[in-house]
């Protein structure tokens, strides 16, 4: 088992390099830079250049990518933001709970809403089959931005039942803190369920079609113990895989969510730094997000290895 997880973050390392070093190259082809940002439309080109030397813009690219890349490695530093001078690390350890928040119940309500409709759409299939079928292709088609609306729409505005913008942290308030991710989760979900559903269904119904579970039934094993402790666990596996595509999507998609529903996360974060051309903070939200991929993939071989023992050996 450990020697499965050593590998797999010895082949992430590279994963992480070549991320924040094209996402440094993208942000310095983008116009302006932190110093213009920071001097203002009014400054002088004298200001301006004092500016741009202070910050080391002045530097080649390769240069500065290099200084950061160290810092990194051997300090395990991610920079200082130029704009509040605080470190980038404790800027995001405070938007960190937030984009993290929405991304596990994301993924939480996908899973158990998802696998557990899929199982009985398999199961007994009909009109739920269709219903799930149906559900897939909506949820596909449906864009997060305009389901964050409407819900908005009816759920905060029309009835009044949820926030529709804010965040209240779990310290001051367990319920407020629940009812200010209800939208913005439900939001993110509603594709991603769809396409759990879909494929645990179809996963389950390959599995009930299976010799083994024909022979289970003559034996006379009851139908609960056939499904629960034999076809799901069979059947969970490439399920496992969507849900960790759900996971990484939802990291992405928290950008849309933190802006649409005034969440203070990681994703208003680097839409901010963006703007600002702020390259410690954007860099610092990419390492973040490539981070918990690699920690999710490592943890989804862990799992693939509990459930079926080959794999560690491969």
């Amino acid at each position: 088992m450990w020697r499965l997880i050593l590998r797999r973050i010895a082949r992430s390392i590279p994963l992480l390099l070549v991320v924040s070093a094209v996402s440094f190259v993208l942000e310095s082809l983008v116009p302006g830079n932190t110093a213009r940002a920071l001097a203002g439309v009014e400054a002088t080109h004298a200001e301006y250049e004092r500016l741009r030397i202070a910050l080391g813009l002045n530097r080649p690219l390769w240069y500065q990518y290099g200084h950061y890349l160290t810092q990194l490695v051997f300090h395990g530093r991610l920079g200082v933001d130029a704009f509040s001078g605080q470190s980038v690390s404790h800027i995001l350890a405070q938007r960190l709970p937030v984009t993290l928040s929405l991304v596990i119940f994301t993924t939480l309500v996908s899973a158990v809403l998802g696998i557990g409709l899929g199982v009985v759409s398999a199961v007994r299939g009909g009109v739920l089959g269709k219903f799930v079928d149906f559900m897939s292709v909506v949820g596909f088609a449906l864009p997060a931005f305009l389901v964050g609306l409407l819900l908005q729409e009816f759920l905060s505005v029309h009835f009044r039942w949820f926030p529709s913008v804010g965040y209240v942290a779990p310290s001051q308030s367990i319920g407020g803190w629940l009812r200010a991710l209800v939208l913005p989760v439900l939001s993110l979900s509603v594709g991603p369920m769809a396409i759990v559903a879909k494929q645990s269904r179809e996963s389950m119904k390959d599995v009930l079609d299976r010799d083994y579970i024909r022979t289970l039934r003559a034996s006379g094993l009851g139908r609960g113990s056939i499904l629960w402790k034999h076809a799901l666990r069979n059947a969970v596996t490439p399920t496992l895989t969507v849900l960790g595509l759900v996971f990484v999507s939802a990291l992405s998609f928290t950008v849309f969510a933190e802006n649409v529903f005034s969440l203070p996360g990681l994703g208003s974060l680097i839409v901010t730094a963006a703007s600002a051309h702020d390259i410690p903070i954007i860099e610092g939200v990419t390492v973040y997000f490539t981070f918990f991929v690699v920690i999710v993939n490592i943890l989804l071989d862990v799992l693939y290895s509990l459930i079926n023992p080959r794999i560690r050996h491969r």
